[in-house]
């Protein structure tokens, strides 16, 4: 009993110093109190601190020569303060792996919970430390260079970033969790691969809309004071939706691997 409550102090106060930081909107702070607490019930401290990592290594470098990325998030981007949508996308499969470790107590539930993390941050990394790249990104779909932020593009800093991003949590969890060395590895290779299946998904399918003042593509439905009209992928497809899929993706048949394999 002691114990919940002081997690609840803890995650309480983490979600307000988020919005006191202007790192998370209301709803931002609302939503990562929701995620902490299932996490912090289902996995505790050790649970709660890959979390913490996560939240605070990527507000880290959204704010990382954050001038350099003004432009892009006008058009690409909601900016630096996450809101309750992108708090979800990011951390809403960590908090369903965990209310399901209360209901089902299974090391399945673990390496869900971790993947989904991991995909998050690899995701994470590659979008705000791939657009300080020197070179343009190319896009998956029409393999030409694009402008820097455009979704569904790679870029070799992002990719560098992404690996990283994804093998950071991966031996995150090899410290606070007892995994052995292929549950590293598995974590490690499906955490980078729900940022392969995020960026195949911005380039075919997620919303895309043309500002008709300054004639830019934007991921908006308005943009420069005036209503966008699609020209790619679905309208209910915007970045949230899509990074909440990729990361669904990758943590489902990264499980469904881990169970086959042992």
């Amino acid at each position: 009993m002691f114990e919940s409550i002081v997690i609840v102090i803890f995650i309480l106060i983490t979600a307000l110093a988020g919005y006191y930081f202007r790192l998370l909107t209301f709803s931002g702070s609302v939503a990562a109190f929701m995620v902490g607490a299932a996490t912090g019930w289902g996995f505790g401290f050790y649970g709660l601190l890959v979390l913490g990592f996560f939240f605070v290594s990527s507000s880290f470098w959204s704010k990382f020569k954050s001038h350099r990325k003004e432009t892009f998030e006008n058009k690409h981007a909601k900016g630096s303060r996450r809101d309750w949508q992108q708090v979800a996308a990011n951390g809403g499969i960590a908090a369903i792996a965990s209310i399901f470790y209360l209901l089902i107590p299974s090391p399945v539930w673990l390496i869900a919970f971790l993947i989904g993390l991991a995909a998050a941050n690899s995701d994470t990394w590659a979008s705000e430390i791939g657009s300080l790249s020197q070179k343009p990104p190319i896009s998956l779909r029409t393999c030409k260079p694009v402008e820097t932020g455009a979704s569904g593009a790679v870029s070799i800093l992002g990719t560098i970033a992404a690996l990283s991003g994804s093998f950071t949590i991966a031996l995150l969890s090899f410290m606070m969790f007892s995994v052995s060395l292929y549950e590293v590895i598995l974590i490690g290779i499906f955490g980078f691969a729900g940022n392969l299946i995020d960026s195949l998904l911005g380039a075919f399918f997620q919303a895309e809309y043309k500002c008709l003042v300054c004639k830019e593509n934007v991921e908006k439905t308005e943009h420069c004071g005036q209503p966008a009209p699609l020209v790619k992928g679905r309208r209910f497809a915007d970045n949230d939706f899509v990074n909440f899929c990729s990361g669904l993706a990758s943590a489902s048949v990264g499980v469904l691997l881990y169970i086959l394999l042992t």
